[in-house]
């Protein structure tokens, strides 16, 4: 029996012909991030067990993006600290504020993911590389350190889910659309500690930034990690922002799958993941039975959505409209250099004359950190991936997951709306 590409690149990385589900083994890491919040803890245990080192400095990435710009004075300290111990460590991939961005928008576009990696960070949303056919995931502190210091870490070879969508999908749903429809079908537990392998022609028909949307959200429904294998368009991505050496995996034709689960992308809609977990996830036809669902804020950004196409899209639907009264509707590019592009084309215009504000690149909303925090009783129709109470806020305001056309249109009706009337 063949290996699924989890299962391969995990075998590779532990020098194994072979692993099964399951098993416990020890994998090289190719590539470690850090970001602003789970950092200094793992840099407190390695000083403190005298172990302060860094097993590989090229192979560290560092982007603070949690409370960047800094929002109060634990922040600038905790970020203070990390920059010092970069400059100690030599460590030279530091996106520091100005050329900084959302980690997972940045590592990819700044070609730190290449396929067949092991990449690991302190953030459950790590899973997004496996986008472009990596093993991605999140870990805790403790693991960040011991990975720092050797380069290597354990894990559970995880058995994978073959998500297979074929079809394609009609005007005015997404990639978001897609996530949000698998993790309504099997729950935020469904694909707990399994790999989610995502295939077949509606994916295959998607860009790489729309694909790393669907890998972002593997989490969400419990995944280990979420992969897709590289195709062309992956590799046509790849070169234009690195040189590095790597190799393409891939399933074997014989692969054994926990679960096969199939579905068919023509008969998908625009979905709204309701309060308080993307599973809750309602079509627009079941949403236009119901009463209307006014909003406070419209929230476009995050590593999920906040990349040079998702922005585009919203700009589409915003275009000659404006933002409804008594509602707000916040930009903020994933990364610099979304935002530079996006100033470029004109989309920053079109935002201002819509009535939105747009930011530097920062996820602090996402958690409820900064830069859009929700009060009590105000929702918010969101690009994030999470909708747990208080994620964003008050733990007595509600937050809506949605595709950026959605929020776009919510926006501009200051209600939950959908989006195929303005397309």
């Amino acid at each position: 029996m063949g290996m699924a590409i989890t299962e391969k690149i995990l075998a590779k990385h532990a020098g194994k012909e072979k692993v099964k589900p399951g098993e416990l083994i020890n994998a090289k890491i190719d590539t470690i991030m850090l970001h602003d919040i789970t950092t200094t803890p793992a840099i407190d245990m390695l000083e403190t067990h005298g172990m302060d080192r860094v097993f590989d400095p090229s192979k560290v990435v560092v982007t603070p993006d949690h409370f960047v710009p800094n929002k109060d004075i634990k922040s600038a300290e905790m970020v203070s600290r990390i920059r010092k111990w970069a400059r100690k460590h030599k460590i030279m991939n530091f996106y520091d504020i100005g050329k900084h961005g959302v980690c997972h928008a940045i590592l990819p576009e700044q070609g730190h993911v290449l396929p067949g990696m092991t990449i690991i960070a302190g953030d459950s949303h790590t899973c997004t590389h496996g986008a472009l056919g990596a093993f991605s995931t999140g870990v805790g502190s403790t693991d960040i350190a011991a990975a720092l210091y050797s380069g290597n870490l354990w894990f559970k070879v995880p058995p994978t889910i073959k998500f297979i969508i074929n079809g394609k999908l009609p005007k005015g749903a997404y990639s978001k659309d897609i996530i949000l429809t698998i993790i309504k079908d099997i729950g935020v537990g469904g694909a707990l500690y399994k790999a989610m392998e995502f295939s077949g022609s509606a994916i295959s028909g998607l860009s790489v930034e729309a694909r790393m949307t669907i890998t972002n959200m593997a989490i969400e429904a419990g995944g280990k990690n979420g992969v897709i294998e590289p195709d062309k368009k992956t590799l046509e991505y790849i070169k234009k922002r690195s040189k590095g050496k790597f190799e393409v995996v891939k399933s074997d034709n014989n692969a054994a799958y926990f679960e096969v689960k199939e579905y068919d992308a023509s008969g998908f809609e625009p979905v709204v993941a309701f309060p308080d977990l993307p599973s809750n996830g309602k079509t627009m036809s079941e949403i236009s039975k119901m009463e209307e669902i006014r909003i406070d804020q419209a929230y476009l950004g995050s590593c999920t959505n906040g990349r040079l196409e998702d922005l585009r899209i919203a700009a589409k639907i915003l275009k000659g409209n404006k933002v409804a009264a008594d509602t707000r509707m916040l930009i903020v590019p994933a990364t610099t250099d979304v935002w530079k592009q996006a100033m470029e084309e004109g989309l920053f215009r079109t935002f201002s004359e819509a009535g939105a504000a747009v930011s530097t690149p920062t996820c602090g909303a996402c958690l409820g950190g900064h830069m859009g925090v929700l009060a009590e009783g105000e929702r918010c129709i969101s690009s994030t991936n999470r909708n747990f109470v208080g994620r964003m806020g008050s733990p007595r305001s509600e937050v809506y997951l949605a595709s950026p056309a959605a929020v776009a249109a919510s926006a501009i009706e200051g209600k939950i709306a959908d989006p195929r009337r303005y397309l």
